[in-house]
């Protein structure tokens, strides 16, 4: 599977709006691909809405990618967005799709999006890291998706979903403790630039 992940920055209070405007651009007739997610970020940098829509190949992706971009109002948050960044993705080819809560019964509605640079050549031992490693670590939390940036800087993107943020702090404890994350040896593949988003579900989300 092929991803997108969208970031809106958004005026102060406008979630409510933006997330309808969302939901409507992204299942419109003409729309590619599959809304998977709609949060608004707590914890990290405020005020951004994370759209991550799902794609069957590279080019249903890239069709999208320049429907949203010839649009007069992307994610029909034209007038209101301040700024809009498009990343695309490629899942780990072990994974299964992501599918909507409804579906999957993974459900939030606290999600951690995390991304991790790449060191030269640490892409594909950190998947195989991740393929061994994932079972144990699942038990403790779901993962929603675990994918490569297709472009830009070497790096991989995962998400995790737990009901609420002290049950976040709990299962990342228990995993370490429990020696089972991160994967071993998995850190010497990776680079220092790191950084972690807390979004909440908003209620478009088809993962809640």
């Amino acid at each position: 599977m092929y991803y997108q992940l969208a970031t809106l920055t958004l005026p102060f209070g406008s979630a409510g709006t933006a997330a309808t405007a969302v939901q409507q651009f992204a299942t419109a007739a003409d729309a590619g691909g599959e809304l998977l997610g709609c949060w608004f970020t707590d914890i990290g940098r405020l005020n951004q809405m994370l759209v991550l829509r799902g794609f069957a190949d590279l080019n249903a992706l890239e069709a999208e990618r320049e429907r949203t971009l010839a649009s007069a109002s992307p994610f029909g948050c034209g007038e209101l967005a301040v700024s809009l960044e498009l990343q695309g993705y490629r899942g780990f080819p072990w994974m299964k799709a992501v599918r909507p809560s409804a579906e999957s019964g993974v459900r939030g509605p606290v999600y951690e999006i995390r991304t991790y640079g790449f060191r030269p050549g640490g892409m594909q031992p950190t998947i195989d890291l991740w393929r061994e490693a994932i079972p144990a670590r699942e038990k403790v939390s779901p993962c929603v998706v675990a994918m490569v940036a297709l472009d830009g800087v070497p790096r991989f993107t995962n998400i995790w979903a737990y009901p609420t943020v002290e049950a976040r702090g709990k299962a990342r404890a228990d995993a370490v403790a429990q020696g089972i994350w991160p994967p071993k040896g998995g850190p010497s593949f990776l680079t220092t630039d790191m950084h972690s988003t807390i979004a909440m579900a908003t209620a478009v989300s088809p993962l809640q």
